[in-house]
């Protein structure tokens, strides 16, 4: 009889899981954009995936100017370049565009992935966030520059930045359409809808780029945004600290026990989320990763 209600119960439980995934699945097909395996196009809402199928085209440098065609992004594609640790061979430079931001310095040309994620971040990101709080868009961005052959934090020794093969872009600032310059040295403590915008466009790059760097990381990020695409596999970790009132750090070894815990203790709170991204700490400890069960603003 045991063995019965055993077997019964396996069959609930596994008629029941095909159900979840079946439904999930026909929601899913709605939303292509959610799908790991579905191709990347930038007229689609940003989607679970998007930053890691845009990661994913470093390297592939036809399906990356493809998209970029196929979105109707005017660009001028460079000759390749560099030698040694510092070459780069899929850097794009845009071209001037009515009603696109504008870059200045103009003269920047960073990798196809990177001009990729910096146009879905202005659509979908950068100017819906100005319009919600400013009343008007961003006209242009102010930037350190791209492609720079060193290595991280100009040391001597160590791996080489995203910025040595043209991976990378640091963000300053933002001139809104009437002149005014929200800077993010000036304004990331500042007034209090300055400081929501430029967390709200940081917060939003962390669904498109690989890394995002920004003031809260340490000194060095002070007075920009670091974003770049550096590869890290298809599960690879995203480095992103996103704008958080809370945290629950859950230790690496911690299992599933301690999650589903942790988990039991938020039930109710529609604000909590699992957040499984690396999560960049203080010097000399870079890259070390933390799991961590996040509250954080939606």
């Amino acid at each position: 009889m045991r063995q019965i209600h055993l077997f019964l119960r396996h069959i609930l439980f596994w008629g029941v899981l095909l159900c979840l995934i079946l439904l999930a699945y026909a929601v899913l097909r709605q939303r292509p954009q959610d799908l790991p395996w579905t191709k990347i196009d930038l007229d689609q809402p940003i989607g679970l995936f998007t930053g890691r199928k845009l990661a994913a085209l470093t390297g592939e440098r036809a399906q990356c100017l493809a998209l970029l065609e196929q979105a109707g992004v005017p660009y001028s594609a460079m000759e390749p370049g560099g030698s040694g640790q510092c070459v780069y061979d899929d850097a794009v430079r845009l071209k001037a565009e009515r009603g696109a931001l504008a870059y200045a310095p103009a003269a920047v040309a960073p990798s196809c992935p990177v001009v990729a994620a910096l146009k879905l971040w202005e659509w979908q990101v950068v100017q819906p966030a100005a319009q919600r709080i400013y009343g008007q868009p961003v006209a242009s961005l102010r930037h350190f520059g791209s492609y720079s052959c060193r290595r991280m934090y100009g040391r001597s020794a160590g791996d080489f930045s995203e910025h040595a093969t043209a991976d990378a872009i640091d963000i300053a600032a933002f001139v809104l359409a009437d002149g005014r310059q929200i800077s993010v040295l000036n304004d990331w403590d500042g007034k209090a809808r300055d400081a929501e915008f430029l967390r709200a466009v940081r917060d939003g790059a962390c669904d498109l780029f690989s890394t995002v760097l920004s003031p809260d990381y340490n000194k060095a990020h002070r007075d920009h945004f670091h974003l770049d695409q550096a590869e890290r596999g298809a599960i690879g970790g995203r480095a992103c600290r996103r704008h958080c009132s809370a945290q629950y750090v859950m230790p690496a070894k911690a299992g599933i026990p301690f999650f589903f815990s942790a988990l039991e203790q938020k039930k109710g709170d529609p604000s909590f989320r699992w957040d499984d991204e690396r999560i960049l700490l203080a010097e000399p400890a870079f890259a070390r990763q933390r799991h961590r069960l996040t509250r954080c603003r939606q």
